[in-house]
């Protein structure tokens, strides 16, 4: 399994891609290629040429949830599809897997959208739509762990916007001989709950790697002393955390922890079972 990060807020030094507040792998597993999450905007196209990285071609893109920082780059893509169709060009048209609720309308307190701004429809005419709770096994050892249940008291305490606990947040499993490895865009629902979630739909109990954000933004005394105490039981080798995850966070992990830096570039390659 290959992992490139497309979009993340940081890009790393001497590297001279593009990042912005927003989220974007492409993960490459026994032939699929995979797009999770698509940023704000349309920063992981130029990144991806810039790698030299074909979209075209790509097998699924997966949603971790519909808040705009990673579905804002869908209108984009079906722009870059229409182009590529009327050059007569191969386009593939990927399924499209998240949540029942990842489309559904989102607005701040305030009254501000900050969802999908790809609708359903307009949606079709480009993916095949996987819309579902479940979890959907991509490869044989890939799977979107679907609908996360919040099994602890001290994650996803505090709603987005008007009492949007962001029921639709998920993530992606890899399963390797040596435990799992955690792709996550935000985790709103709490990446103790998706890392219990991963390890049940997984069959496996070992934790190897986590990449992505962890939604520690000003995080409350006990969410973060409960994620510390949480992935100190799991011991995970390296945790790449990025995007949502603030200084004091990654300073409070570091201390018990094997934090690696995140940004736009990084590499991770895995062996294949």
């Amino acid at each position: 399994m290959k992992l490139t990060v497309l979009v993340d807020n940081n890009t790393l030094i001497d590297r001279y891609f593009l990042g912005e507040p927003g989220l974007c792998f492409l993960i490459e597993e026994a032939g699929k290629k995979v797009l999770f999450d698509t940023g704000y905007s349309d920063v992981f196209m130029k990144n991806a040429h810039k790698m030299k990285i074909k979209l075209t071609d790509i097998d699924a893109v997966v949603l971790s949830h519909g808040h705009i920082d990673h579905t804002g780059g869908l209108p984009h893509l079906m722009t870059m599809f229409t182009e590529e169709a009327l050059e007569n060009r191969t386009v593939s048209k990927p399924d499209l897997i998240c949540h029942e609720q990842t489309l559904s309308t989102k607005v701040t307190r305030e009254g501000v959208d900050i969802g999908s701004p790809a609708k359903e429809e307009k949606l079709e005419m480009h993916f095949n739509l996987r819309l579902t709770k479940e979890p959907v096994w991509i490869t044989e050892n890939l799977v979107y762990l679907g609908e996360i249940p919040r099994v602890n008291n001290f994650e996803n305490q505090t709603p987005i916007g008007k009492d949007d606990f962001v029921t639709d947040d998920s993530a992606l499993a890899w399963r390797s001989k040596d435990g799992i490895v955690i792709i996550t865009g935000c985790s709103h629902s709490g990446i103790c709950n998706i890392m219990e979630r991963a390890k049940a739909v997984c069959g496996d109990n070992r934790v190897r790697d986590i990449i992505g954000g962890f939604h520690l933004l000003h995080p409350s005394k006990e969410q973060l002393e409960g994620t510390v105490e949480c992935l100190l039981k799991e011991r995970p080798e390296k945790v790449y955390a990025g995007h949502c995850t603030d200084l004091k966070s990654k300073i409070a992990l570091a201390k018990h922890l094997n934090i690696k830096e995140v940004g736009v570039g990084l590499i991770l390659r895995y062996e294949e079972e």
